[in-house]
């Protein structure tokens, strides 16, 4: 195959005076096409891919107090061709903003040569859910060369800097064992839980913001990697929940 697209895609959200959020700019380009719709943006494939050869840009900003979820229709099928494919998402939120990015999984099929990187830049108030998931292979096949890089910033301090690397052959027993599937789920908001926990192909770990919490999970198919990271993401949460138990139980005892 051969095809080489240069494509950028823009997304806006901005509050307006009522309080609501709107898009203000929805830009489509090439195979990368924006649908709004009442709870998402959604990305839709519009051609094949992406091939080998193919730089293609997401560029996401949430104003101050907006909030955005961006979800995609369908899996993303990394496919080979003449040279690296290349993908790269830019967001920004604002004070008091949220996203929420949650695509489809990524399916890195044999003879691929694909990059990803995520840059995401928040306020100091702003709140997040990054959620990735990484399929190494369609069925029976090996993977091709896969390169994932997630770089977070609140403020003007790191937060994460996250990597993968697949080679064609496979990442080997130190990198994934016989996993077929490796996602994370980076939640960034007050109330999460501050104890890490490990077990069954799965990790709950507290960053060192207070603030900040990545689940990671491997996993033989896709189907039980998104459980995990669901299970994962539950736990940590669960400290925001027994909070929120809490004042509703002090609430209803000052009422009494």
């Amino acid at each position: 195959m051969t095809r080489r697209y240069t494509a950028r895609a823009a997304v806006t959200a901005e509050r307006d005076a009522q309080g609501r959020t709107r898009c203000t700019r929805l830009r489509s380009d090439g195979p990368l096409a924006l649908r709004e719709t009442a709870d998402a943006v959604y990305l839709v494939g519009a051609a094949a891919g992406p091939l080998g050869g193919d730089v293609l840009e997401i560029d996401l900003a949430v104003g101050p107090g907006a909030r955005l979820a961006v979800r995609s229709v369908a899996a993303t099928l990394v496919l080979p061709g003449d040279g690296v494919s290349r993908l790269t998402v830019r967001a920004r939120a604002g004070a008091g903003a949220h996203l929420d990015l949650a695509p489809e999984p990524t399916v890195a099929a044999a003879g691929c040569d694909h990059r990803s990187v995520t840059e995401i830049a928040l306020a100091e108030d702003a709140t997040l859910r990054l959620h990735e998931e990484l399929v190494l292979g369609r069925h029976g096949e090996r993977p091709g060369r896969l390169h994932s890089r997630i770089d977070v910033t609140i403020g003007r301090t790191p937060l994460l800097r996250h990597e993968l690397r697949v080679a064609d052959r496979h990442a080997g027993p130190a990198v994934l064992g016989d996993a077929r599937a490796a996602g994370n789920v980076l939640l960034v908001r007050p109330g999460l839980t501050r104890e890490p926990h490990a077990g069954d192909g799965l990790a709950v770990l507290p960053l060192a913001h207070p603030s900040a919490v990545l689940v990671t999970a491997v996993a033989p198919d896709a189907a039980l990697l998104r459980r995990r990271l669901a299970r994962g993401e539950a736990i940590a949460q669960v400290a925001a929940s027994a909070v929120g138990s809490a004042a509703a139980a002090a609430a209803a005892a000052s009422c009494s």
